[in-house]
């Protein structure tokens, strides 16, 4: 399973989200910082989700950090756009 794929099933899961665009922008930092050339170190995530409504933005994030788990340690960045 590729980490897009893991993102995407851990996501959904927690929070079976009414919008989940992830998108892997690795090749946009070749050669940069953080770049460890596996294609698979920077994304940007816009989940919009009811059980994440209530929660203030930095729950929000925390939120989304605790489901995305070990991902957090093997991606190097993650732009998050929790509405």
């Amino acid at each position: 399973m590729t980490v897009d794929d893991l993102m995407k099933a851990r996501l959904t899961a927690a929070f079976a989200p009414e919008v989940l665009k992830i998108v892997n922008d690795s090749h946009r930092h070749a050669g940069h910082a953080g770049d460890d050339g596996s294609g698979h170190s920077h994304y940007s995530i816009t989940l919009r989700s009811a059980a994440l409504a209530p929660l203030s933005r930095l729950a929000r994030h925390r939120a989304v950090q605790a489901a995305l788990g070990d991902l957090n340690t093997r991606v190097h960045a993650i732009a998050l756009d929790l509405g």
